[in-house]
């Protein structure tokens, strides 16, 4: 019965919507994700975790100072980016050229740190943790079209995103700052032959990957309630992500961030909800076969 009601344009055009929007939080999760593998080949499995305290410093600051949330993430992304640099310098710089197994075991205490300095935080400041939202003056906002109703946030929410996005891959594509940093991701020994300062660059591009996941995370906090630990599904997922759109290509990121939203939301609907988090793990093994260096991935 739930397949057949794809077929309604309302219904179709609600999933699409919703399925939008989740997927432009995922690519800008995913994105950071792969420019810091792209530039540093390390895998920071505690990227989900910084998400969260993205959502958890935009909710904090907006609601001390009462400022539109909206208006609080570019300070969130600053600040984020700043402590990502420090992470990078303190914690991935030192093993750089070691083992893998370094890389996990470093990612992994990191998850704890940070979950754990949240936890604090939140008990000395709110006295519990419990789930909150960060609302913005458009929260009980809505846009009619119909009976369609689209809430003000997630319109701007993905105008923003769009409007960031395009922006940012022409920064990469069209200035010299984005050409030493592609250079940088594709081959360090010729980069830094040309004078390219390596190690400078790993810092920027850790710091842009944090701060990318910062948006995520406000953007994630305006749409749904989240805690502590909520950053480590959409973490995984967004692995899915990269591996499905090619490790280190940003389009891939941007575009397997959209395609897995919008299968969930189909997924949720047609087969259940117990369906949602499967169905990206499910299409990541189905491109991995037909081709195994994902979407944008060069064979």
């Amino acid at each position: 019965m739930e397949f057949f009601l794809i077929f309604d344009p309302e219904l179709a055009s609600r999933i699409i919507f919703w399925g939008l929007i989740i997927g432009i939080i995922y690519s800008l999760l995913a994105l950071g994700l792969n420019i810091i593998f792209g530039v540093m080949k390390v895998v920071n499995f505690a990227h989900g975790e910084i998400m969260i305290t993205g959502a958890y410093l935009t909710f904090f600051i907006s609601s001390f100072f009462s400022i539109n949330p909206l208006f609080t993430i570019p300070i969130t992304m600053l600040v984020i980016g700043l402590i990502g640099m420090g992470i990078e310098r303190t914690f991935f710089r030192p093993i750089k050229g070691t083992s893998k197994l370094n890389e996990i075991f470093i990612s992994i205490a990191l998850i704890l740190i940070i979950q754990n300095i949240l936890a604090q935080t939140i008990l000395e400041v709110n006295k519990e943790i419990k789930p909150v939202r960060i609302t913005t003056p458009y929260t009980y906002s809505f846009a009619e079209f119909g009976s369609f109703r689209l809430p003000y946030d997630y319109l701007i929410i993905l105008v923003a995103a769009f409007l960031f996005l395009a922006l940012f891959y022409t920064i990469i594509i069209k200035t010299s700052f984005g050409r030493r940093l592609r250079a940088t991701s594709q081959n360090r020994n010729a980069a830094e032959l040309m004078g390219i300062n390596v190690e400078r660059i790993d810092m920027i591009s850790f710091g842009i990957g944090t701060s990318l996941a910062a948006m995520a995370g406000s953007f994630l906090g305006i749409i749904t309630h989240f805690d502590v630990y909520s950053g480590t599904l959409p973490a995984i997922k967004a692995f899915a992500i990269i591996i499905l759109g090619g490790l280190g290509s940003i389009p891939g990121a941007i575009i397997g961030g959209l395609i897995l939203g919008l299968a969930e939301n189909f997924a949720a609907v047609i087969l259940g909800g117990a369906w949602k988090d499967a169905i990206a793990f499910l299409i990541l093994s189905i491109v991995l076969i037909l081709k195994p260096s994902g979407i944008f991935g060069k064979e």
